[in-house]
């Protein structure tokens, strides 16, 4: 088994070569939180293609705040900037998008591709492979964006007893999803190409939709909805064409564009 890999910006660029955004790189070996951090830059005027990866993170954020385990050496922790002219309301669809393009880079990295658990998570037999967290800010008045931060932790090198044993029934790593120990500084510089192929057909959002309803595993299953002070179930039967999850309660379908959604059998769910 060779040894676990060292994330630097010298060996991403080797794989990126003379890419748009490897000016713009930054590769850091320990941050609170690499969304937080693009978040700051952004506001000061950093450009669309800023890329921060780092080894390990000590604040690692994950979707409605939760944390995200991010142990130093085992994974990928990203952000990147992106500066889209559309209305934050034209942009419902990019969390969706930014899994969609995730989990291409996986495939071309390992030639293995996760599933999605709408709307955010890649997962691999039933397990969390990794978390997307997108974040916004836009304009008062207009409602354009200002910037938008796309953020994945992804987990690398853990074996299934190298997780906290209160995750090793949940989550997984692309060791356990290939078999082998990956080289992280390849599957930091797949993931910066398809966020960057990403930035540039944002506007093709249905073909992006229609990428990610084939791999998202929640359709076709029951799920809880939790939000809102209330607790729902009904089965997924789609996702429409903003990126909501369109749920049967009973009444036939409607969308849901925030809360838990919980799937049975997967992440501890019964």
């Amino acid at each position: 088994m060779k040894p676990p890999d060292r994330l630097s910006r010298q060996e991403i660029l080797k794989y990126l070569g003379t890419h748009p955004w490897a000016g713009t790189l930054q590769v850091l070996d320990t941050v609170d939180s690499t969304n937080a951090l693009a978040k700051k830059l952004a506001s000061q005027g950093a450009p669309e293609g800023t890329v921060l990866v780092a080894n390990h993170q000590t604040a690692g954020r994950g979707r409605l705040g939760r944390s995200f385990l991010s142990e130093a050496g085992q994974g990928i922790y990203m952000s990147v900037i992106l500066r889209p002219q559309e209305k934050a309301t034209e942009l419902l669809h990019l969390t969706c998008c930014a899994a969609e393009a995730a989990c291409e880079a996986l495939e071309r990295g390992t030639g293995k591709r996760p599933g999605i658990k709408w709307t955010n998570d890649l997962v691999h037999e039933g397990r969390k492979l990794a978390g997307i967290l997108t974040e916004l800010s836009f304009e008062g008045e207009s409602g354009k964006a200002r910037y938008a931060v796309l953020g994945i932790g992804l987990n690398c090198h853990q074996s299934p007893c190298g997780f906290p044993e209160e995750l090793r029934e949940v989550a997984a790593s692309v060791r356990m999803m290939t078999g082998s120990v990956p080289d992280r500084n390849r599957l930091a510089a797949e993931l910066i190409q398809s966020f960057h192929g990403l930035s540039l057909t944002l506007g093709k959002r249905l073909q992006w939709l229609e990428r990610y309803r084939r791999d998202c595993v929640t359709i076709g299953r029951a799920v809880t909805v939790t939000g809102s002070g209330a607790v729902r179930r009904g089965q997924a039967v789609g996702v429409d064409d903003w990126g909501a999850l369109l749920v049967d309660f009973g009444r036939g379908p409607e969308p849901v564009q925030a809360g838990e959604v919980s799937i049975r059998g997967m992440f501890g769910y019964i």
